[in-house]
């Protein structure tokens, strides 16, 4: 029995070694697994369910196609894809998780997430984040015709990646008291996360003593896949084989 878990892929059309690299992924080490966890930012971007593209169905199919064989799919949603929705999950066989779950490692419980949220001092990302998972606003923009929300996406993509330049390293990783806090609040010794691209595994201390906070890393290099099992775990990197 083993559990992945995998963040941060940033899958799109313009990067066909990370898909190529996820496809080697999927077809022969997910197979294997009992319970595959994507902590989000799966997609460079996830306009929308009624993203029919050859390339959202490509990797639609591949989700399909493992849990049809009998493996746990379970996606957090992330920054870049808070849009996922309940279409994409009948459609490939996955179960959406909230922002925050508590979930069973062999007797060991832990807390997994996308991570943005433990960045509080990126208060002016916090702000954008609360206004577009508004309910009534999501529920606006999913029913816009999709080349328009191709535009507002590609104009919310390139204010992103310039903000992003000017903001220091500290304020875009996450916050130690946060960290604590909501490993507190779950009462666990264990956390998992994505989202700052700093793969790590890091030791402190919580309400619950000695305590572990495991990051994953991204997929812009090399794959980023974390190993969980009845011995423990492995944050190992897959490296791309393919020009």
């Amino acid at each position: 029995m083993t559990t992945l878990f995998i963040s941060d892929l940033h899958l799109s059309p313009s990067r066909p070694d990370i898909t190529e690299c996820f496809i080697d992924f999927m077809k022969n080490e997910a197979i294997h697994a009992t319970k595959l966890y994507v902590l989000g930012d799966l997609f460079e971007f996830w306009i929308g369910d009624d993203d029919n593209s050859d390339f959202s169905m490509h990797i639609q199919k591949e989700f399909k196609a493992l849990t049809q064989l009998g493996v746990q799919c379970y996606f957090t949603q992330g920054n870049r894809d808070f849009l996922v929705g309940k279409r994409f999950a009948k459609q490939t066989g996955m179960t959406l998780l909230a922002d925050e779950t508590v979930i069973d490692l062999y007797g060991r419980k832990a807390v997994i997430l996308h991570g943005d949220t433990l960045c509080t001092l990126d208060v002016k990302y916090l702000e954008y984040r609360k206004t577009v998972h508004q309910p009534w606003l999501q529920w606006i923009f999913n029913r816009i015709p999709f080349f328009i929300k191709r535009k507002i996406v590609s104009k919310v993509q390139t204010d992103i990646k310039e903000e992003k330049q000017s903001k220091s390293l500290d304020i875009m990783d996450v916050t130690p008291d946060e960290v604590i806090s909501v490993m507190d609040t779950h009462h666990v010794d264990l956390m998992i996360h994505g989202h700052t691209h700093r793969p790590n595994i890091h030791e402190l201390q919580t309400s619950s003593g000695n305590s572990t906070r495991i990051v994953l890393g991204d997929w812009y290099t090399q794959g980023s896949i974390l190993v969980y099992d009845e011995n423990g775990f492995n944050l190992k990197s897959k490296p791309f084989q393919y020009p």
